[in-house]
This record gives structure tokens, sequence and C-alpha cells, in this order.
């Protein structure tokens, strides 16, 4: 059986050039592109690499894009307070703020006071909300990004067992609801594992479909599969590499050495979910323009 490797570049490129047309059309009917922000508290290695992979696609597809930077000693008043700002900003059409924040800024508040119609990452729990009940929402982008992968692949997901690693809001939780939600993909049983799961191994042997949303490198092994499983790696960790030139090898939360060869498909960290989380961005933001002019 010969691995296919999920190709989250090859997928975000032809997804992200449908979405440059779409945006030539509606800058063509509204003398306007859709503006999307990014807000960076501190200087985060690995947040920067992301934030400037961001930007560098909205100038692709025909957005225009601002960083926001501020120190990472800004207080979470003074935070909230430029949150104001942006949403009450006409120009702008929707915006994130980057995590992780320092400790001393909450998340939940952060999220909270983003509008939900500028919430582009999908965070808001109106959102969210909307998204569990199947109603319009911008979704979360890594997890709608996973689920157009699973579709540019023709991967099916329809009444096959699906074991998800991870409940954070962000990923675990999220896509477990999309996965499991009547659509194509969808209609998928799912199964949530976290550091409390007993057995942890049983579960993930019975998966077809294992979503890997740890933020623990490595973690997965060939051990854990069954053959013909197919693997969609969420993770991406910086481990200390003397060989390598930065110092550093980025690593998911899956061992690709043996978790690849029992795999009838999986994607590489990187180049598997990151490029589609930046499409999936990319879309939500010419949503939100959309929706602003009463366009959709």
């Amino acid at each position: 059986m010969e691995t296919i490797i999920i190709d989250g570049k090859k997928a975000a490129s032809v997804l992200q050039e449908k979405l440059a047309g779409e945006t030539a059309l509606f800058t063509q009917a509204t003398g306007l592109k859709p503006c999307l922000a990014a807000v960076m508290v501190g200087n985060n290695g690995a947040s920067q690499t992301y934030v400037e992979a961001k930007m560098a696609s909205c100038e692709k597809v025909g957005f225009e894009s601002r960083l926001i930077r501020f120190e990472d000693n800004i207080s979470e008043q003074n935070l909230l307070a430029e949150i104001d700002k942006l949403n009450a900003d006409p120009t702008l059409h929707g915006f994130i703020v980057q995590l992780p924040l320092p400790k001393h800024i909450s998340v939940d508040l952060v999220i909270d006071r983003v509008s939900p119609e500028k919430d582009v990452d999908g965070f808001h729990p109106l959102n969210m909300g909307r998204m569990a009940k199947n109603q319009p929402a911008f979704a979360p982008a890594t997890p709608w990004g996973i689920m157009q992968l699973l579709d540019f692949y023709q991967i099916p997901t329809e009444g096959k067992n699906v074991v998800v690693l991870g409940r954070s809001q962000i990923v675990g939780l999220p896509i477990s609801l999309l996965l499991a939600r009547s659509g194509n993909p969808g209609n998928a049983t799912v199964t949530i594992c976290h550091s409390k799961t007993v057995n942890l191994q049983h579960h993930t042997l019975q998966a077809d479909i294992i979503v890997a949303a740890l933020g623990i490198p490595e973690f997965l092994t060939g051990e854990m599969v069954k053959q013909g499983v197919t693997i969609i790696d969420v993770g991406l960790t910086r481990l200390p590499d003397a060989s390598k030139k930065s110092g550093y090898r980025l690593a998911g939360d899956v061992h690709f050495e043996s978790v690849a060869p029992k795999s009838a498909a999986i994607t590489p960290v990187p180049g598997g979910v990151g490029p589609m989380t930046i499409t999936a961005l990319m879309q939500n933001t010419l949503l939100a323009a959309r929706n602003q002019l009463g366009m959709a």
C-alpha cells in the first residue's frame, strides 16, 4: 500500500487561486479590497513566522492587510480598548488576535471582546455556537481548513470512526463537531480523547481517521494505529536540532517515520494543515467583507 502524502500547500494553492478570482469580482463590484488585520502581542518567534505567512497570503489573493503590534507588557485593559477600536473601524473587515498571549491577559476575555462580525478566526462563542448548530458562521480556521483538506483529497468520512486527540476550543472541540454533523465531509462517529482518557491506544487502534491536536511532539506512534488509517497532524513544535542552521526542527504530534508506513494518507509537518488554516482564514475574511456590505 502506497501512502498518500496529503499536501496542504497544493490544496491551499488551488483554493487560494479560486479565492483570488472571487476577490477580484468583489473589488470590481465595490471598489474595495477585503481588509484583514493581525494583532500581535510580544515577540514570539513562531507567531511572527505564522503572521508573516498570513500577511503574504493576503497580498496573493488581493486583500489589504495590517499588522498591529504591541509590547508584551501591554495591560489587559489597554489591549481590550484597542480591540474595541478595531471593532469600530469600518475600513477593517476582519481581524485576529494571534495566540499565545502573555499570561497576564485572559484569552477568553480577548476572544469575547472581538466583534462576532469580524471574528474571522471563528473563536467567538456566538460563532462557535452557530457552527455547532450547523448555522451560518465563521468556523475556526484550522478545523475548517482540515475539512476542506479532507474534501480536496476525497477522503470519505461518512460512517467512519474518527478519533480526535485533544479537546481545545481552537482545534479539538470544533473539528469534532464539524466531523460529526450532517454533511460531506461529516457524518462520522467521533471520539474525543484527552489527558484523562483511559487506555488511549484502545481508541486509536479503532480509528479510521485520527486528528492529532495535542501539542505534544511525536506523541502518536506506529503501534498506536491500525493499517490503512488516515492521519491529520495539527501539531507544530520547535525541537532543538544542532544539525539545522536554525538550531531547531519542526515536529508534529505524530511520529511520522513509524506512523506513515501504516497510513493510507497522512499530512506532513510542515506543509500539511498549516497552509489550509491560512486559506480558511482568507475565506472567512472575504465572507466577512461581503456580510458587512450586505452582499452575502
